[in-house]
């Protein structure tokens, strides 16, 4: 969450001298507190909001189940995560209100320009994705090209779109027609959709109303009307979490004007401080249901309080990340790839696949950034190149099906051919190779194991000790008995001419590979075991493209 990046990396800071605390003082959780209050002050929570949320850390930190935790530092941390939870809105984590009786109306509701043109054709697409058949409603008539906006959204949601006003602009008493400026009565407009919905056997409608630079009797007077002669079972408060101190305000006026009943985080992917959306469940007492995290249509979640609070901790969020694997990923092409990998015999289409399904997931930054304690390689993940998958897509569709089949057959001029239809170079072709016959090992002892920390480095353990407790056996040590040493000497002669023999044709490297386009500090951290457990499909794809 690029809006919460400042305000994680100063918590990050506050608690880190704790660490090394065995038992804290009031002075150590006094200095504690002293930086937290300041890292949500600069990231524009409300004053009140900070005072109420750090007395009551205060008065927990200095309590007994601090005193008497065998880890002090991490119980301040639980209290912390605990206390933003509940700021976020602890205990109201609830679906949306659909009526027995169709058509569901949701009312959106917000300032001009908090993005709830956008957000009505990313709710329709998550709505149709549920299984739901949407209605996009054009009521916002007032700023130009809206109405435009919304058909243009809609469409390619795929949701079909209500706009009756076409548009019309009075030229020298003439009417003719204009894309940019709208005549007519929104309240008619949102009372006609309904009429459209029952006929045509729409279940949810969403009405995207108007807005104004700032909260005037105007506006609300319109969104009154329009909840009036709708009735509409949610009223959506779209806020822009890029707003300063004003977004408190706001959102009070717009609860008093509409008595909304619930809010949406719109522009979470942006660099602002965001941390008044922090406040508006709290100030308002309204649940925050949605959260838009990009610009495209599947940028779209729904808000889980201790979630949101864990990523802001950069304790990352696995539960999302498997959530958005289940739902994207497909078992029957997930058992078939487990059987392959089982049996030996998963090649580069099958590693394709892999990444493709990956790709359905959203972006790599984001996906890396549910990663608990990735916040401290912020930039090495904004280094990283979101375009390693076309070109990896581009080298393998550049093989004929017996290389992809049997990549071992790839000699230096086929790789040569492989690199120059694909526009890439030979070390590309040959970093992929690699890095797929090390994801398919790990793969095969994933699913040999049972497990997706065997097969990943830091996670399986102490490295270099087996299970029985000794240590494995230096590759360089040599023999006492003098015949048997030089026949080693002899194989470890035959090894390094063989070695040399297929790196001038570009086969084989002596240096472990790495993804040209991940940095490399992100590359050691998840070589340290910075990835978790995670779905075979998911894991194996990303260990694929990362190396």
């Amino acid at each position: 969450m690029a809006a919460f990046s400042s305000l994680t990396d100063r918590l990050s800071n506050a608690f880190r001298h704790l660490k090394s605390k065995g038992k804290l003082s009031e002075a150590d959780i006094d200095g504690t507190i002293r930086e937290i209050r300041r890292a949500l002050l600069d990231a524009d929570v409300a004053l009140d909001v900070v005072r109420s949320f750090t007395a009551r850390i205060r008065e927990r930190a200095l309590g007994e189940e601090v005193s008497q935790a065998l880890n002090p530092a991490q119980q301040v941390v639980k209290i912390v995560d605990e206390e933003l939870t509940g700021v976020l809105g602890a205990g109201v984590d609830r679906p949306l209100n659909f009526a027995k009786k169709p058509p569901t109306v949701i009312m959106l509701a917000g300032l001009q320009g908090a993005g709830k043109t956008t957000l009505a054709g990313k709710l329709g697409y998550w709505l149709k994705d549920a299984g739901h058949t949407p209605l996009l409603v054009a009521a916002d008539l007032q700023r130009p090209n809206a109405v435009t906006q919304l058909q243009v959204v809609g469409e390619r949601a795929g949701v079909p779109v209500y706009a009756p006003e076409k548009g019309v602009q009075a030229n020298g008493g003439d009417s003719v027609s204009s894309p940019g400026l709208t005549t007519g009565d929104p309240v008619k407009v949102a009372t006609d959709s309904l009429s459209l919905a029952r006929t045509k056997l729409y279940d949810t409608v969403v009405i995207d109303t108007a807005g104004r630079l700032g909260v005037d009797e105007t506006l609300m007077k319109q969104a009154r009307d329009i909840r009036d002669a709708v009735h509409p079972d949610e009223i959506l408060f779209v806020i822009d979490a890029m707003v300063g101190q004003d977004a408190v305000q706001t959102a009070k006026a717009f609860d008093e004007g509409v008595d909304f009943t619930g809010v949406v985080l719109s522009k979470l992917d942006g660099d602002a401080r965001g941390g008044a959306a922090l406040s508006v469940a709290s100030v308002t007492g309204k649940p925050i249901l949605f959260a838009s995290t990009g610009e495209g249509l599947k940028d779209f979640e729904i808000f889980h309080p201790d979630r949101m609070a864990s990523r802001i901790l950069d304790m990352g969020d696995i539960l999302t990340l498997i959530e958005q694997a289940q739902h994207q990923f497909d078992e029957d092409e997930a058992r078939k790839a487990a059987s392959k990998i089982s049996q030996g015999t998963f090649g580069l289409d099958d590693f394709m696949d892999q990444l493709q399904q990956v790709r359905k997931l959203g972006s790599m930054k984001s996906l890396l950034g549910m990663i608990p304690g990735m916040a401290q390689h912020r930039k090495e993940l904004e280094q990283f190149d979101e375009k390693e998958i076309d070109r990896t897509e581009a080298i393998i569709r550049s093989m004929t099906p017996a290389e992809r089949r049997e990549p071992s057959i790839l000699d230096g001029s086929r790789r040569a051919r492989i690199a120059y239809g694909s526009g890439t170079t030979v070390s590309a072709v040959n970093s992929l190779l690699q890095r797929f016959e090390q994801a398919a090992k790990m793969m095969k002892r994933m699913a040999g194991k049972g497990g997706m920390a065997t097969g990943i480095p830091g996670l399986s353990g102490s490295s270099g000790v087996k299970r029985g407790g000794k240590k494995n056996k230096k590759k360089g040590s040599r023999s006492g008995n003098p015949m048997k040493r030089e026949a080693e000497e002899k194989a470890l002669r035959d090894r390094l001419a063989k070695r040399g023999e297929s790196s001038s044709d570009g086969s084989a490297f002596a240096k472990k590979p790495q993804n040209p386009a991940l940095p490399a500090g992100l590359q050691e951290a998840l070589e340290q075991g910075g990835m978790p457990d995670l779905p075979p499909n998911l894991g194996g794809g990303l260990s694929g493209l990362l190396g």
